[in-house]
């Protein structure tokens, strides 16, 4: 089999229900239709965390990011970053003759050390962290805040870009990347910054929207996909390359037009509505059309499945958490999924734990609070994907097994909630004298760069 091109398309914040192909009335998507009748989509797909850093950090290593040390949100200046160790999807295909580049948002750290050049990535394109991180607001306020820097590579090229052009800039960068390596292989990881907070739009998007801006960025997003298809079958590789659509986390749900329905919860909680999102993949001739796939997977394994599609391995002197979910990418008869037990963190708190259908709750605290409250809650997701019927005393025996898992995952990746520290983690990076990449001055007309140079040692070993 040949190896095939990969492009990676990751969305930020977009929840489970806002593709039409998932039931959204209100969005027109009809690229990403037409990529799900095309090739696969998955319903019981979980990202690793219900926010943003964590849940980028186990797309790139396969692991729970506890294990990489990532639990939460990185924000600009931090000293801390994905460990230069940690190997990444885009270290392994690299390695295979891949050229590869990441277009959009990185959020594994800002500091030079931990930037996308420096984790596989042959170019890097985009935004360090959040859109909403830079500044914002009255010009009084802009000296508390950042600026926002598009990023080349290394380089900060730009401060405060007007990001109602952003998105037609990620496109053409894009574009130009699968012209220039059209002979392949090549992975291509695009990050788009919608549907974060504050939306950006453009104009041509408002006009045609029927859920205001937030249904603007989503028909932009669908736009970007149907140009990098007509792109592919321009140039005669539609049928040599593997596109995957997801998301970061689930949807804000918070009044911006954003939906997870069916499901409970928002992003920044491990409800369902948290971390199961959109995920569908296209690869005409290899995966087959109009497949709908119900068996739990999750972004960890898109590590070990790509280094297998390029010849390779998934890394064998380390933990991965990751499986080959190839059969059910092809549609093998009798595929089941890889995973016996699936585990919710947010931080470094163990919220629930999954076996086979049956998840349970064992707490539940605020996105970046350090207390949780106890829960006792059992719910059967083939029947209740809406977790809406606590069945916890109805099911002694399912409690007692699923309580066996959560001290299985505490051992393993630690609880601060029971004070355990994991067994199984590895260092976050970490660098002295953090800075922001770029930095606010009102005695000049500019926003200057606050580095120099991209040499900066990593602490923590």
């Amino acid at each position: 089999m040949k190896r095939p091109n990969v492009i990676l398309i990751n969305c930020d914040d977009l929840g489970y229900g806002d593709l039409g192909c998932y039931g959204s009335t209100v969005n027109r998507t009809p690229a990403l239709d037409r990529m799900a009748a095309e090739g696969v989509r998955f319903t019981d797909y979980h990202v690793i965390s219900p926010v943003c850093s964590a849940s980028r950090a186990a797309l790139m290593t396969g692991c729970y990011p506890q294990r990489v040390g990532m639990p939460g949100v990185l924000f600009p200046g931090q000293p801390l970053g994905l460990h230069p160790d940690e190997i990444t999807i885009a270290d392994v295909l690299g390695a295979q003759g891949y050229r590869t580049k990441i277009v959009g948002k990185w959020h594994c750290g800002d500091q030079p050390a931990f930037l996308p050049t420096n984790h596989g990535f042959d170019e890097y394109y985009g935004l360090p962290y959040s859109n909403d991180m830079g500044i914002q607001g009255p010009a009084e306020k802009r000296a508390a805040r950042v600026p926002l820097p598009l990023m080349r590579n290394g380089e900060v090229i730009q401060q405060q870009p007007d990001q109602r052009g952003l998105t037609e800039r990620y496109m053409e960068q894009c574009v130009r990347f699968i012209r220039d390596h059209r002979e392949g292989p090549f992975f291509l990881y695009l990050a788009h910054m919608y549907v974060h907070v504050p939306l950006f739009v453009p104009q041509r998007f408002l006009k045609t929207s029927r859920n205001g801006g937030y249904g603007g960025a989503v028909e932009c997003i669908d736009w970007v996909a149907e140009v990098l298809f007509h792109e592919l079958e321009r140039l005669g590789i539609d049928g040599e390359t593997l596109v995957i659509f997801t998301s970061d986390n689930g949807s804000r749900a918070g009044g911006e037009g954003g939906s997870n329905a069916p499901l409970r919860g928002t992003k920044g909680t491990t409800w369902e509505g948290g971390q199961r999102v959109s995920f569908i993949v296209r690869w005409p001739g290899r995966v087959p059309e109009g497949g709908v796939c119900d068996e739990l997977v999750t972004s960890m394994d898109l590590m070990p499945t790509l280094a297998r599609l390029a010849g390779a391995t998934e890394p064998r002197d380390r933990r991965i958490d990751g499986r080959d979910i190839a059969p059910l990418l092809f549609g093998e008869p009798g595929a089941r999924s890889p995973h016996e037990v699936f585990y919710y963190y947010i931080r470094d708190r163990l919220e629930a734990v999954r076996k086979g259908k049956w998840k349970l709750h064992l707490a539940k605290g605020a996105m970046f609070a350090r207390e949780a409250e106890p829960l006792n809650a059992l719910y059967d997701l083939d029947r209740d994907v809406g977790e809406e019927r606590n069945v916890f005393d109805e099911h002694p025996d399912v409690v007692a097994e699923l309580m066996e898992v959560a001290e299985e995952a505490r051992e393993d990746l630690g609880d601060t909630i029971k004070g355990v520290a994991g067994k199984g983690c590895r260092p976050v990076g970490e660098v002295p004298d953090p800075k922001p990449l770029c930095v606010y001055d009102e005695n000049h007309p500019y926003i200057v760069a606050a580095y120099d140079t991209p040499d900066t040692p990593v602490m923590g070993g």
